[in-house]
């Protein structure tokens, strides 16, 4: 099923500024939320559509792809928002309301998201290489990336064993703790972060020896990364929880893939177009000939008409790159150049200083190619 349009699912308009995305993203949260629309599939997809949108729209770099690529920019084939589950959402934007639970004030609490603190993992930066090929078709890439991983000894936690890490007894794993006021309007609660813990719902009474109680340490990881057809130079993808990892449970930040094209040896690129430049001798552009070019699918043969003039553009229709998240195809152009050799022979020279006094080696518009070739063909015989 095809992805809606992020800006469409938040009812804003393209031109719409953070704080009209934020608002938009917080009635559809308030709305589909799902302590409010219990056991309601369609509440729960509405209610993570809209996290999706809103991880993308609320991003400027997310939000300059988004609107130049579309999907492919941030989320095609694992890209940028697809795939949220709940913790990741609640964990990410619950403080877009403020407070300790970022529903709390609206439903009473009991909310999934509490006020326990859930660290971020940082996000990482590489580079991919690819050929002019790869870009036309699409790629699969494995990259070796080294980043901060969880500690191989405590799994992440940051404890010396089991027993070291346990729940906090002060906010019985919530991160916050609530406290309840007599006013003369009545009764008052007040929500804020366990002092004991610091927000994390834990505690660690005695540290992983390895990394010291961070919970991380540095690793390496093998990752698959599905490149679609028609990304450029400078185009920024990310893979959403691929960055390093977070402490204790926490979410992994996102791995930021900056394209790098390799040149090729003969083809350039213009946009969804490919050039290139073929060079003839004067006989060949005089009497046609047959040439074999290269395209990014392989060799191709092309018909050189006799006469051609240099300066000529050929089209090859569908030869070109795709355009991203599109199935509209670039062409590839030959641009024809009549090559002139810089040394000559002296019987060539002869021959040359014979047919440059014939009229039809001048320019003469409308004169009769017939005429060249009858000249031509009567002085080599």
């Amino acid at each position: 099923m095809a992805k809606r349009d992020y800006y469409d699912v938040l009812g804003v308009s393209k031109s719409a500024d953070a704080s009209e995305i934020k608002s938009a993203y917080r009635k559809l949260a308030i709305k589909y939320h799902p302590d409010k629309n219990p056991d309601d599939k369609d509440a729960e997809e509405n209610f993570k559509e809209a996290a999706e949108a809103y991880e993308i729209l609320s991003n400027p770099e997310k939000r300059q792809r988004y609107d130049q690529f579309g999907h492919s920019g941030n989320s095609a084939s694992g890209f940028g928002g697809g795939g949220m589950n709940m913790d990741d959402i609640f964990s990410q934007f619950g403080d877009i309301f403020g407070g300790g639970s970022p529903f709390e004030s609206f439903f009473g609490g009991g909310s999934r998201g509490g006020g326990r603190r859930v660290q971020r993992g940082t996000n990482l930066r590489i580079k991919v290489k690819l050929t002019l090929e790869e870009i036309a078709k699409g790629v699969e890439k494995k990259v070796k990336v080294n980043k901060q991983v969880h500690c191989h000894t405590c799994n992440g936690t940051g404890a010396k064993d089991k027993s070291s890490y346990h729940t906090c007894n002060t906010c019985g794993g919530s991160g916050s703790v609530r406290r309840v006021t007599n006013t003369i309007l009545g009764q008052m609660q007040t929500t804020s972060t366990c002092p004991t813990c610091n927000g994390e719902g834990v505690e660690i009474t005695s540290k992983c020896t390895t990394c010291k109680g961070e919970g991380l340490e540095r690793g390496e990881e093998t990752i698959s990364i599905n490149i679609p057809a028609g990304v450029s130079e400078g185009m920024q993808l990310s893979m959403s929880g691929k960055g390093n990892a977070a402490p204790r449970g926490g979410v992994p930040g996102d791995l930021i893939i900056l394209i790098e094209e390799v040149p090729h040896e003969s083809l350039k690129r213009d946009g969804i177009n490919i050039i290139y430049d073929l060079y003839i001798n004067f006989a060949d552009a005089a009497l046609g000939t047959s040439v074999e070019i290269p395209t990014i699918d392989g060799k191709a043969k092309i018909k050189i008409d006799p006469g051609t003039q240099g300066g000529k553009i050929l089209r090859l229709k569908g030869k070109g790159v795709p355009e991203v998240n599109s199935y509209h195809k670039g062409d590839q152009l030959v641009y024809v150049n009549i090559w002139t050799p810089k040394a000559v022979s002296p019987e060539e020279r002869s021959i040359l200083e014979k047919l440059k006094s014939s009229v039809n080696f001048k320019p003469q518009p409308g004169k009769s190619e017939k005429s060249f070739f009858e000249r031509i063909k009567e002085y080599f015989e």
